[in-house]
């Protein structure tokens, strides 16, 4: 299958959504960190795992949607 334009535009959006909503869920992990929320160190570990993985596959989606949308010119 052959990616159209649609799909790298597609992949770029989706791309920003991951770096919005996982941008605020960092900020507001950090900020009940900070703020001293009494939770397990395995509640930390697990969340900013989640984070880092999220925000590398939004890397991935960009980069994807990119080389798509050059390959269509």
């Amino acid at each position: 299958m052959q990616m159209q334009r649609k799909h790298g535009l597609f992949l770029l959006g989706l791309a920003a959504w991951n770096f919005l909503t996982w941008g605020m869920f960092t900020k507001n992990l950090y900020a009940a960190h900070a703020a001293g929320e009494d939770r397990p160190a395995g509640y930390w570990i697990a969340h900013t795992v989640l984070i880092v993985v999220n925000l590398v596959l939004g890397g991935v989606f960009a980069a994807w949607g990119a080389k798509v949308l050059r390959s269509r010119d």
